[in-house]
């Protein structure tokens, strides 16, 4: 604000003009001239204005900062009930009252003392081939002093885990051929020579096996190693084989898989419910379009209990048109984030939109990290309370998940334990919308909830259902942790390929199928089925899992 010794007439009318207001007699005042009332007005409106845009541009700063620097886990102490240790605080970080004492009458408990024991190393698994060493005495160690020869009284056994590298091999394929000497074929009116049939193989004539088309695959497609790393394994142990001949393996290997995709689909759309996601993907030649243009892999999961089916597809846009064609027609629950482009779901029929909980809370997890360890600013108390009272949605999930399949019981405690937490936090909501200013985070934050929230609490109509999307996020999750080490695509042809082939891989995972051994067993038998019944006798569901045991993947995963 001016300084009523520093205004000067000329300077006061210039600035009444230039503010739109008519400059009037100024009238004496303290140690000077009197600023006019409607300049002193229009100066604090500004200065106002000038301090929420910096408090504006903080929170965004520090945000920027807390995403760069700061840890990613988006767990917060007040969900787990764990609280801040104050001797693990910096000096003036913890409150005074973090320590209750008795004097402040609060209930003090004793923790009894406790020893620790170390952890048992858990036993390698016993269906791995063992090589027995003997480490025996020498014979001159095998007789007592008194003279007799020593006995075997027992045995000392330790294991060890040995890894041996990659063994590459040949498969020879030798076919005999036969003809008679005698008439040279000319009796029986056939072929004078006779030869067994070839093998058929995923790609004809081609130089990998099924074993070597799904190590090359599940190495880039399930553990994000590109081709050109893979290249410089294959050199190491002698082998010659160039990025550009395996990229054309994937493209033919996904060209023979394709007819699966139909299958797949069909599975999705059978199931209650589908999750749908996207997320950015760079395709540099793409006909019309600048390297530097975005694209974008759709990620969708349904199917029965017990059978779920994971269908990726590219496309070049973000328009919900790509998910009303996957989804056209299609009658049951389709859960999302808040995304504009799945709007289209709240106006067709036979489909009940969901929301997702954890995108409504991640945006007050921001406002906590914008806020740092100031802590007031910018609303971050109000934050910790609702992300206290989601914290105990989930402690509620955690019991249900104790109930399935039993849904009913599921619905039955959702219903009377989640749905009053959810309406404390919906009025939470609510009272703060009145007292907050929208651009803020705080504000961004609890109109996305409230904007949001008809959807977010549709889960518990149905004990099948899920508060959240986190189910197709862990499926996207591999694709996102992938495009980090190859970066691109170069063709829409490879990037469509790529869709299928994390489709196969990431539905074998959610039916609890290692990948590898799944892709050996299906690019084996897909070259001899004929018809699109033999093809789904190969989906991951109806695989003779008592036949194929390697196929069972270890269950140590969440099932979140």
């Amino acid at each position: 604000m001016l300084a009523n010794a520093s205004v000067q007439p000329e300077n006061v009318t210039a600035e009444c003009e230039s503010n739109g207001f008519q400059a009037g007699p100024l009238a004496p005042g303290e140690g000077g001239l009197a600023v006019p009332a409607a300049v002193r007005q229009a100066y604090e409106q500004k200065i106002q204005g000038l301090e929420r845009e910096i408090g504006l541009l903080r929170e965004k700063i520090q945000l920027l900062l807390a995403d760069k620097y700061g840890h990613k886990s988006e767990r917060h102490a007040a969900e787990t009930g764990q609280k801040t240790l104050p001797f693990f605080d910096e000096a003036g970080e913890a409150p005074a009252e973090a320590v209750p004492t008795e004097e402040d009458g609060a209930e003090v408990v004793a923790v009894p003392a406790h020893s620790r024991t170390k952890p048992k190393r858990k036993p390698l698994p016993p269906e791995l081939p063992r090589v027995e060493v003997i480490h025996d005495l020498p014979a001159a160690e095998k007789v007592c002093d008194c003279g007799c020869a020593l006995t075997r009284i027992g045995e000392e056994v330790s294991e060890q885990l040995d890894v041996v590298p990659a063994r590459i091999q040949v498969i020879r394929h030798i076919r005999p051929k036969y003809a008679c000497r005698q008439c040279e074929g000319q009796e029986s009116g056939g072929a004078a020579v006779k030869i067994a049939p070839a093998p058929e193989q995923l790609i004809p004539k081609g130089l990998p096996t099924a074993g070597t088309l799904a190590h090359v695959l599940t190495a880039k497609f399930a553990d994000a190693l590109p081709f050109y790393r893979q290249e410089e394994q294959f050199g190491r142990l002698g082998i010659e084989l160039g990025r550009g001949t395996m990229c054309s393996w994937a493209m033919q290997t996904a060209a023979a898989c394709r007819c699966l995709l139909d299958l797949l689909l069909e599975q999705l759309r059978a199931g209650p419910v589908i999750q749908v996601d996207e997320t950015p993907v760079q395709v540099l030649n793409e006909p019309g379009r600048k390297a530097q243009t975005k694209s974008y892999m759709w990620v969708f999961r349904g199917g029965p209990p017990g059978e779920t089916a994971l269908l990726f597809r590219y496309s070049p846009t973000r328009a919900g048109s790509v998910a009303a064609e996957v989804l056209g027609g299609y009658q049951g629950y389709v859960q999302s984030d808040g995304y504009a482009g799945y709007d289209f779901l709240d106006h067709c029929p036979g489909v009940r939109h969901l929301g997702c909980l954890v995108h409504a809370r991640r945006h007050f997890v921001d406002v906590v990290k914008a806020a740092g360890k100031s802590p007031g600013a910018g609303g971050k108390g109000s934050a910790q309370e609702i992300l206290k009272l989601i914290g105990e949605i989930y402690r509620i999930e955690n019991e249900c998940r104790e109930l399935a399949p039993d849904w009913e019981k599921v619905q039955a405690t959702r219903e009377a334990q989640a749905r009053p937490v959810l309406e404390q936090i919906q009025q939470k909501l609510l009272d703060l919308a009145g007292r907050t200013p929208p651009h803020g985070l705080l504000g961004k934050a609890v109109a996305y909830a409230l904007g949001q929230w008809e959807r977010i609490v549709s889960y518990l109509e149905d004990g099948r259902l899920q508060p959240d999307n986190n189910l197709v996020e862990n499926a996207i999750r591999p694709f996102t942790v992938g495009r980090k080490n190859w970066l691109f695509h170069d063709r829409p042809e490879g990037a469509a390929a790529g869709a299928t082939i994390y489709s196969l891989i990431e539905t074998a995972k959610a039916n609890n199928l290692e990948p590898f051994a799944y892709l050996c067993y299906l690019f084996e038998c897909l070259p001899a089925t004929r018809t699109q019944e033999s093809r789904r006798q190969l989906l991951p569901w109806n695989v003779n899992r008592s036949a194929q045991t390697i196929l069972r993947r270890p269950l140590h995963e969440s099932s979140r």
